[in-house]
């Protein structure tokens, strides 16, 4: 079903805006090239949610700011896809403005895998120290109270499990726009914000650090 060489998916759907944080996929694969030994894919993948080309892919990302409204075709792609072992980690761009995309992309996942699927996640899970270790969950960023959604910080992220193991890893964090800068510019940080990015996609991957 999956290549061996990890790629870097982002999914392309019908409705809303999809293609967010331009500069973050090869952050994040910069990150993966110079802390992990998994062969790697240097280039992004854009990826048809309707198309059957989403099962080569273990991993996918998708996000977006505005309204998210499967077509049947790809709500039926996402459920099969992520029923037989495909991760797609899910992240919000518009917690900070009506929480659209939130709103929009959570009725989305009721309406395929039912009411009570998305569940936070303890903070202890597997996924926080899948390869860094995250003591205290999923690391702030510095978006998520920019405006007018909920107004709260979320300590916790979501996902959809299938057979104990996460399928949709779903975040109001906006990693997305955390991570969206030019690699090159992570030396300038104190710590570098990438990281749990890495973790996401090791476990994603089932690799063990």
């Amino acid at each position: 079903m999956f290549s061996t060489k990890f790629t870097f998916a982002r999914i392309k759907y019908a409705s809303g805006d999809w293609n967010t944080d331009q500069r973050m996929p090869a952050n994040v694969l910069n990150s993966l090239l110079e802390y992990t030994t998994i062969p790697l894919n240097a280039d992004e993948k854009i990826v048809d949610l309707s198309s059957p080309e989403l099962f080569n892919y273990p991993f996918c990302y998708l996000s977006g700011h505005k309204l998210v409204q499967f077509t049947q075709k790809e709500a039926s792609n996402f459920k099969t896809y992520v029923k037989n072992g495909g991760f797609v980690f899910v992240d919000d761009c518009n917690h900070d403005i009506d929480a659209l995309f939130a709103k929009s992309f959570e009725t989305q996942m009721t309406s395929i895998f039912g009411a009570q699927a998305l569940k936070k996640i303890p903070n202890n899970h597997a996924i926080y120290s899948s390869f860094f270790e995250f003591e205290k969950g999923p690391p702030t960023t510095s978006f998520e109270l920019n405006g007018w959604g909920d107004d709260l910080v979320h300590d916790y992220l979501k996902a959809i499990e299938i057979n104990n193991r996460i399928g949709v890893l779903y975040s109001n964090k906006d990693y997305g726009c955390e991570w969206d800068y030019d690699f090159r510019n992570k030396r300038f940080l104190a710590e570098d914000n990438t990281k749990f990015a890495v973790n996401i996609i090791m476990y994603a991957m089932g690799i063990n650090a």
